[in-house]
Formats: structure tokens, sequence, C-alpha cells
């Protein structure tokens, strides 16, 4: 069957991005003052919204400490785009959406946890909104595992649930889609392991984005 709609996660589904947000938020929690976080318990809450990864990340903070934490993750980020530090698409993407985009009636969105303001300036700087025909980010609406970013993203293409599947490298990714009935496919080039994506029933797991676009053009 080929999906109407695809939808995908960004960071560690699309882009090799975790090893710039690990390192932004080590470095955030080192200028507030703490210890360096450990790089597996950052990746754990790479794609959740940035309040609820922090809320994660650090049970039991102020409200204060954690708008400051949020505050310095931020600037490290944006400072780490102006320095050009790499954070490329993983291999094949590009080609992939291409060939997706070769059936006229395909539909792509974009459901992420980051902002709204982030994931504008990736897709400027990396000249892909042209790519999506909808885009979701966490401040938009709810946060990942909530489903509600891709109940919007269905009201908005007029696509019934049973024409879209869900495709990201996390566990809300696919809880989100497990919630509505959606499919969704888990990839393994990204922050979960097999077995934690594993454990929300996908239809499938890819092991590298050029087999995965060739399953979806099926």
């Amino acid at each position: 069957m080929r999906y109407r709609l695809i939808i995908l996660d960004w960071d560690g589904t699309l882009m090799d991005s975790a090893p710039r947000i690990v390192d932004c938020m080590q470095r955030a929690a080192v200028d507030i003052g703490w210890a360096p976080l450990s790089a597996e318990a950052v990746r754990d809450i790479i794609g959740l919204g940035l309040p609820e990864a922090i809320a994660r990340l650090c049970p039991g903070i102020t409200t204060a400490q954690a708008d400051n934490l949020r505050r310095c993750y931020s600037e490290r980020f944006v400072a780490a785009e102006t320095r050009g530090v790499p954070m490329p698409f993983f291999e094949g993407i590009e080609s992939g959406i291409a060939q997706l985009r070769e059936w006229p009636e395909q539909q792509l969105a974009v459901a992420t946890g980051k902002s709204r303001r982030g994931l504008d300036r990736i897709l400027e700087s990396t000249g892909s909104a042209a790519w999506f025909d909808a885009t979701r980010t966490a401040d938009m609406t709810r946060s990942k595992p909530d489903p509600l970013m891709l109940r919007e993203l269905l009201d908005e293409l007029h696509v019934p649930v049973e024409e879209a599947v869900m495709i990201g490298d996390s566990e809300y990714d696919l809880s989100m889609a497990k919630q509505l009935g959606m499919a969704r496919i888990g990839v393994s080039w990204g922050v979960h392991d097999r077995a934690r994506l594993e454990a929300h029933a996908p239809l499938w797991m890819a092991d590298d984005p050029a087999t995965m676009f060739d399953w979806l053009c099926q």
C-alpha cells in the first residue's frame, strides 16, 4: 500500500542533529553551574518539546532553573548554527524525498519536537521548506507523545488516518501514532534503540534511508 500522507520526524530521522543537541544541552548545564548531563540521558529526551524534555531530564528542578536551562540551551544551539557547526541530513534523505515527490498525489509533513522558530530556521538554511505540505512543532500544539499534532496534520491535509504513516527514530513518534491507530515505521539510525521502537509495534523497522524510501514507493 502506498500512503498518501507520510509524516516524518526531524531530529534523528531526517537530520543528524543528535550530536549538536547533546553537546548544547551539556554545555547549557555547565553554563548554569551544574555538572555536565550524560549523553545517554540527553539522547533519551530528543523528540520531546524543550520544556517537556527538560522536565524529564531534570525532575524536581524549579521553574526558574528550567527557564534558565532552556534559555542557555537555546543560546548555545543558535550560536552553533551561526558558527556553521555541521548538522547534515542523513545520507539518502534528500534523494529519497525527491523520489517520493515523483508521485503527484504524495503529501509530506513534519511532526517535530522542535520549536516553530527553530524549525523555520533550519528549513530556510537547508532550502527544504518546499519539500513539505504541512509542519507541526511542539510549541504550536502539544508535545509528543500526545497525538494532537498528528490529528491536526490529518485535518489540515484532509487525509484519513488509514492513508497516513508516521516515521520516526524515537518511541515518542511511534507512541503517538499508535494511540491514533496510525501506521508507523521505526528507523534504526536515530536516538532510541530497536527494542524500544519495536515495543510500539511498527509496521517495519528501516535500517537505512534508501531502503526505507524504496519501501514507501511500492
